[in-house]
């Protein structure tokens, strides 16, 4: 259940309004019945709808006190039965559209902008940045010469948009964030603490045993373009490209702590979990998805729609519409039969 101090729905909603929103056939509830929130399972009450999504909560989903309960209608039989059913494949999804109904502001810009830029006084902004209508920057806030922020955009404590940078409108940035060398689009949400736009790791390596200069720098002069509808999770990093540009596609969704190295290229809707690393000049085909901690070398070309389970590792170039895992990464059932192999071997060996 949301906590008012820091969230306050909106509503009541009527049950079958909510129904018709997260597109459910509504059985067992009355339609008029007064909605008031989301909550998960084990803690809604009866002004609340929930959800059933993952078949490991069925416990849960078995004594919820809900009003209402989104479910696939497989597994519709195991709630309570003074609990009304919203049915649908997609429970998560459902949910997800009525939770943004209750809290809008949780999940979007917040429209209640004034007309005019509203700039805290401890925030810097330099004269030769430009600032679109609605914009707030919090204390602390640097924005440098050139940069061009759009309506609507709201820029964190202590946040920094450099030199040049570019927003699209209704751009959320996080504070303590730090964009430089980057285009952001339309709708770009960026958590705290992110770091976007900065040097890649660009080094020419060349003789050690000789050269006493050791690796030597290269310049690292292309940007970090960052398409509509993206989500950057808190003190993740995305280096600027080295000359061609680091590219995040539209309705991208990365999580906290991801590296992505210079030059990599991710396709329209790619979702990447926490503690992920991308190196330099991997290109990933566009609604693939790493799970956390996946490893991927550089200058490789992974298809589209690949799935690569937690902790991969990726040496190759992978075919797209696939599931990997292991390390290094292969198909998945081919992987589980390994591991499944080495555990019998394991057990006979311990045996003898």
């Amino acid at each position: 259940m949301a906590d008012a101090r820091f969230f306050t729905p909106c509503g009541p909603f009527a049950l079958g309004e909510l129904a018709a929103l997260a597109d459910a056939q509504l059985s067992g509830g009355d339609p008029d019945l007064p909605i008031h929130d989301v909550a998960p399972l084990d803690h809604a009450d009866r002004s609340q709808i929930t959800f059933l999504d993952n078949l490991r909560y069925l416990p849960q989903a078995r004594v919820t006190r809900g009003a209402a309960c989104l479910i696939r209608p497989a597994v519709a039989d195991q709630l309570p039965a003074a609990v009304a059913r919203l049915l649908t494949d997609q429970p998560y999804r459902g949910y997800a559209r009525i939770a943004a109904r209750f809290h809008p502001t949780a999940a979007a810009p917040d429209a209640s902008h004034p007309p005019g830029a509203e700039i805290v006084r401890d925030a810097h902004v330099h004269p030769g940045a430009r600032l679109g209508r609605g914009c707030r920057i919090a204390a602390g806030a640097v924005i440098e010469d050139r940069a061009e922020v759009g309506p609507r955009c709201r820029i964190g404590a202590t946040a920094v948009i450099g030199a040049g940078v570019s927003l699209g409108a209704d751009c959320i940035i996080g504070p303590g964030a730090t964009l430089s060398h980057c285009l952001i689009g339309a709708r770009v949400v960026i958590h705290a603490g992110a770091r976007i736009g900065q040097d890649g790791f660009g080094f020419a390596l060349g003789d050690q045993a000789a050269d006493e200069a050791g690796p030597l720098k290269v310049p690292q002069i292309g940007r970090v373009i960052v398409e509509d509808d993206v989500e950057i999770g808190a003190n993740t990093t995305i280096d600027r490209g080295s000359g061609a540009d680091t590219v995040i596609g539209r309705g991208c969704k990365i999580d906290n702590l991801v590296m992505i190295a210079h030059n990599v290229r991710l396709g329209p809707g790619c979702v990447v979990v926490a503690q992920s690393g991308i190196s330099g000049s991997t290109q990933i085909g566009a609604g693939s998805i790493l799970a956390a901690q996946v490893g991927i070398v550089g200058h490789l070309t992974l298809g589209p729609g690949i799935r690569l389970a937690a902790r991969s590792a990726v040496t190759r170039d992978l075919p797209g519409h696939e599931t990997y895992g292991g390390a290094p990464a292969r198909p998945i059932r081919q992987w589980r039969r390994q591991m499944a192999a080495i555990g019998r071997l394991a057990r006979k060996r311990g045996g003898e």
